[in-house]
């Protein structure tokens, strides 16, 4: 009976994980609890093996190879739903519009938070837009500006299963030798392709805006460019951009052509291993894959 209670706080801690986890909407304990369980399921279908007396394999044996079924098991459910992301006609590049209907920001008193700061730290709202990815589902974006408009800041809000919501942050600055660089916290897997003018730091683990603006800054002075001021507006900026990456996507393989979508899915092979590589890397270790 004392064997069974590592296993049986494991199950209570990741219970409280989880319920951390849909109430901060952050990636970091989800990363935890994902470890977790899988120790779980190996170490607890080990044990069930052996008490059933299903196998005289050694205990240790049982554990790895309970290890290797759950990685399997995820491997395939991840493949079905990439697959599934690619037939489906959910927008991988959406289109977006002005949000004027007075939701741009959730009454989450954590997420006010990160109003007042930025407006204590003199960066203005510029505009609050938004795209429906799914009936009645809207990905709500606001984006702010420091007051020489040399760096804005993307918040993303995402919605969770769960009804709470997820914050992101995005920073773009451009140079006078035309590269943007972007620093941003953005959990979701992307595995496509960048413009080459683009510079770009994901950093999934720093969920503080804070930190995050302090990384970019240091980024400019280490590169010692000259940061040029916005001169578009964050609509046409955002939708150029999308349409930009698509374009590329396309080209370069990550897509297939929009003639054989109807048959093969939007993202091709070589695209949905990409997918399947940066998911399992951000899900587990909360690093972006760097190709």
């Amino acid at each position: 009976m004392d064997s069974d209670y590592p296993l049986l706080a494991a199950i209570v801690l990741s219970l409280l994980l989880t319920q951390i986890n849909q109430r901060s909407g952050s990636p970091v304990p989800a990363i935890f609890n994902r470890w977790l369980r899988w120790l779980i399921f190996a170490f607890g279908g080990a044990k069930a093996w052996l008490d059933f007396e299903w196998s005289d394999r050694p205990y240790g044996v049982l554990v790895v190879a309970f290890f290797l079924l759950w990685f399997l098991m995820e491997t395939l459910y991840n493949w079905l739903a990439i697959h599934a992301l690619s037939v489906s006609p959910l927008p991988l590049f959406p289109r977006f519009t002005l949000n004027n209907s007075g939701e741009e920001w959730p009454t989450n008193a954590r997420l006010l938070k990160i109003r007042d700061w930025l407006r204590a730290n003199s960066f203005k709202q510029v505009q609050a837009l938004k795209s429906e990815v799914a009936p009645s589902i809207y990905l709500r974006v606001s984006i702010y500006q420091d007051t020489e408009a040399s760096t804005r800041i993307q918040i993303t809000f995402l919605p969770q299963a769960n009804r709470a919501i997820s914050v992101c942050y995005g920073l773009s600055s451009n140079t006078a030798t035309g590269y943007r660089y972007v620093t941003d916290n953005l959990y979701l897997p992307f595995g496509g392709f960048y413009p080459e003018n683009w510079l770009v730091r994901r950093s999934p683990w720093r969920r503080s805006l804070v930190k995050l603006v302090a990384s970019h800054k240091e980024r400019l002075i280490r590169a010692k460019e000259i940061v040029i001021p916005w001169t578009t507006d964050p609509l046409t900026d955002l939708n150029s951009q999308q349409h930009e990456l698509e374009r590329i996507n396309t080209e370069l393989g990550f897509l297939f052509p929009r003639a054989e979508r109807e048959e093969h899915g939007k993202i091709s092979h070589e695209g949905r291993y990409r997918v399947w590589k940066e998911y399992w890397l951000l899900s587990y270790f909360g690093r972006s894959v760097r190709y």
